[in-house]
């Protein structure tokens, strides 16, 4: 099959090298023309993607990297992996509007769209299909198919695979799942459909959610016990020995990489948006980790202040 992958950052290239190795024509679409030419001369900027395996898709001919929109056209599934960043608090889902434009324009009968940009529930629905309908003056679930499966890179992990991640795959109807599943088979060793893309896209929040809380909770503990003349390290490691009903998370001076900063923030807008209502946890949780650099520094300080060292 002919397949786009529009963003080839951390998580569009990993799939794109990877579709391209399993047999399938791809085409790297990315904005960045700077970013285009690295990948175009086979040298990759992602961690998870060896140039070693980068030049041998391009020497096959599988794979091209490209910010052309024009070699877009006649693609079978389209992938959307594009940023999705925060905006004084706001989700800023401006990559994901234009990229469906610039899709749109050339979606033609048939073909699938699915977005994996991590976002709240019912961007697939209600703002995606409507501009791609819009641009291509297709109806979605009659002339195209679409759905939301979220990305789960965990870069420099070396327990857990690119294909060895499970990949929750959704639709927006019954024969969208089937064509989105089956394109995901044929990469990932397993796939988890779910009954609609709101779901799929409230389960990769839950996932960033639930790691954001713990390491805030963590985090307020170990500002605490210090002053309670507890090591909270040993403690930790007491409470792993545990064998059930226990998830190890460490202290550190916040939370940091793509996602545990950002994503949670998502479902709070949404649920204020939506239901008018806080959420608590995550606004909580978000306040404790704000905190937390100050808190670090103000550490080292008085560590070096001990030492002599200041």
């Amino acid at each position: 099959m002919q397949i786009v992958v529009a963003g080839q950052g951390y998580v569009g290239l990993p799939l794109a090298v990877r579709a391209a190795e399993v047999g399938h024509r791809v085409v790297g679409y990315d904005v960045d023309r700077s970013r285009v030419q690295q990948l175009a001369a086979g040298q990759s900027h992602v961690e998870d993607v060896a140039s070693v395996r980068l030049r041998a898709v391009l020497d096959s001919g599988a794979y091209s990297a490209t910010a052309d929109a024009a070699a877009l056209a006649g693609f079978d599934i389209a992938v959307i992996t594009v940023p999705t960043p925060l905006r004084d608090g706001v989700p800023d889902l401006t990559h994901i509007e234009s990229c469906a434009r610039t899709l749109g324009e050339h979606l033609r009968p048939g073909a699938t769209v699915v977005l994996e940009s991590t976002t709240y529930p019912g961007t697939t629905e209600e703002l995606l299909l409507p501009i791609l309908e819009t641009t291509s003056g297709l109806k979605g679930g009659v002339d195209f198919l679409g759905g939301f499966s979220p990305e789960r890179i965990a870069p420099g992990n070396k327990r857990w695979s690119f294909e060895g991640t499970p990949k929750l795959v959704s639709g927006i109807d019954a024969k969208s799942l089937d064509v989105i599943k089956g394109f995901y088979d044929g990469i990932f060793q397993t796939t988890v459909p779910v009954s609609g893309t709101k779901v799929a896209e409230l389960a990769k929040l839950i996932e960033n959610t639930f790691r954001l809380v713990n390491i805030s909770m963590i985090n307020e503990l170990a500002t605490l016990t210090d002053r309670l003349g507890v090591n909270i390290w040993e403690a930790i490691d007491a409470a792993a020995t545990k064998p059930f009903g226990f998830t190890r998370f460490t202290p550190g001076p916040g939370v940091g990489g793509h996602c545990l900063p950002v994503d949670p923030l998502f479902l709070s807008w949404k649920i204020q948006q939506d239901l008018g209502v806080p959420f608590r946890f995550v606004e909580l949780a978000d306040d404790v980790n704000r905190h937390m650099p100050d808190y670090v520094v103000r550490r080292l300080v008085e560590a070096l202040d001990k030492r002599g060292m200041t």
